[in-house]
């Protein structure tokens, strides 16, 4: 035994960076097993992403007979503090404590407000299944709040952890650990929509509250094996007395540099293009194409294994020296073909051609997430990455919530007059909502290309001079 795992070892030494992509983010002081345990954290975001985007807003669509705007304000509830994620950031960076952490509180509460949620939305759905005495709008104000603070503890934790990351890696591995970080994420969703799915083929309620529950408990779990031992106590940098940059004077420095504005304009309108149908696709499968519960919540994992295989297509190009501009474009591009397939999805009553477009609504958006992600990290110039990751996310995360309450909106109030007749004859179909919010999506996305093709001109010239400097860590993906 002890000499086939030798001879094994050696395999696995020779198999080289480009088969095991994480093994060059990895570094003296912070080894691939310490990296992979600190990554957790990412794990519970996205088990908390598949469980509020995916299965709680289609059952409270479908089975518990909630209005999608009602739901869909619920999902964007936490938009209210997106835009504080780089203040969060930079607050991390700049925190006072006499106990020598600056990542650690952050990361923690945020856990506390992930795990508060998630205790109170099975009491919530409980209310909104009309089996208690209790008044219906108690259960719409609960779970609001549910959402909420697990919308918050996401914010809290994933600014955080990134930037608690990004302290422990060397400078020169600092764009690959933000990369592999962002993997386990779509990881975390991925598996966590195949477990889901297999727990709720049988649906039911009390079992859709067994799930919500052990997702509480697994997020406390994974956040404390990720948090444990990972930062190490400086009371000097958290000293109370330490001269710091303020956040107005650190965002003026960061905002004025060429292109950023253009750039995270962009960021904002392909994030909603790709994000508008969060919350809708599921139910679409539902209503129009008559899926199940499990076959609806395997979307959310063809979904993000879509944006699995945009990483690995970015590693690629990024690798051969493509401007990240011009990545992120592409992947715009991507998704106006997408949103073609879900639409003539309906018509054709095809679920082959509407799990195709799901495939693709992925793929263009992890190309796009990681090009405009790949252009920010090359605008950082000194201690500058946390509030440079922390505006990105900021810009992204405002522009998804937001994307996902107007696509609530618009889809009842195109489908009441549909229903109405209002839009006339041809227009009668309970398609006729979710294709209005699709086809605005195709709108946005040649809204996003206007915006970056300037971008991509002008770094034309610089992308000879650029390459191999800073390239992105998803270079080190297998092709």
């Amino acid at each position: 035994m002890t000499a086939w795992a030798r001879s094994l070892g050696r395999q696995w030494t020779n198999v080289g960076p480009r088969f095991l992509p994480f093994a060059d983010a990895a570094s003296a002081n912070l080894p691939l097993g310490r990296l992979l345990r600190l990554s957790l954290f990412q794990v519970t975001v996205g088990m908390a992403v598949v469980l509020v985007t995916g299965i709680l807003n289609r059952v409270m669509i479908v089975e518990l007979g909630v209005s999608a705007a009602v739901v869909a304000t619920m999902v964007a509830l936490p938009i209210f503090i997106a835009p504080f994620r780089a203040l969060i950031g930079h607050r991390s960076d700049n925190h006072r404590s006499l106990l020598g952490w600056r990542r650690v509180p952050f990361i923690w509460f945020g856990t506390l407000l992930q795990f508060g949620g998630f205790a109170i939305m099975p009491f919530a759905l409980i209310i909104l299944s009309g089996d208690t005495t209790g008044p219906l709008f108690l259960g719409k104000l609960s779970a609001g709040l549910a959402f909420f603070l697990v919308g918050v503890g996401m914010h809290t934790t994933q600014t955080a952890g990134l930037a608690l990351a990004t302290d422990l890696a060397p400078e020169d591995s600092r764009p690959r650990v933000v990369a592999l970080l962002y993997v386990m994420l779509l990881v975390g969703m991925v598996g966590s929509a195949l477990v889901f799915g297999a727990l709720l083929a049988d649906f039911g309620q009390i079992r859709l509250i067994q799930v919500i529950q052990g997702a509480a408990l697994a997020t406390m779990v994974l956040n404390l094996v990720a948090l444990w031992k990972q930062e190490a106590r400086d009371p000097s940098r958290t000293a109370r007395d330490r001269v710091t940059l303020g956040f107005r004077d650190a965002w003026h420095r960061f905002s004025q540099k060429r292109g950023v504005r253009r750039l995270l304009a962009a960021v904002a309108l392909g994030t909603a293009a790709f994000s508008m149908q969060d919350i809708l696709l599921e139910p679409y499968g539902g209503q129009v194409l008559k899926l199940s519960v499990a076959a609806t919540t395997v979307l959310t994992a063809l979904l993000a294994g879509g944006t699995l295989i945009g990483l690995a297509i970015a590693a690629r190009t990024l690798r051969r020296g493509l401007d990240p501009y011009r990545l992120a474009a592409w992947g715009a591009l991507v998704g106006v073909p997408a949103f073609v397939a879900v639409i003539f999805s309906a018509p054709l009553a095809s679920s082959l051609l509407f799990q195709l477009g799901t495939v693709l609504i992925g793929l263009g958006g992890g190309m796009f997430a990681v090009g405009t992600l790949t252009c920010v990290i090359r605008l950082v110039q000194g201690d500058e990455t946390g509030l440079a990751l922390g505006v990105w996310g900021a810009v992204q995360a405002t522009a998804a919530g937001t994307a996902i309450a107007a696509g609530g909106f618009i889809r009842d109030a195109i489908s009441s007059l549909a229903a109405e007749g209002a839009l006339g004859p041809a227009l009668t179909s309970p398609s006729a909502g979710y294709g209005v919010v699709y086809h605005l999506e195709v709108f946005l996305l040649f809204a996003t290309l206007a915006v970056i093709g300037p971008l991509v001109r002008s770094s034309g010239s610089r992308a000879g001079r650029d390459t191999g400097q800073r390239n992105f860590g998803l270079a080190a993906l297998p092709g």
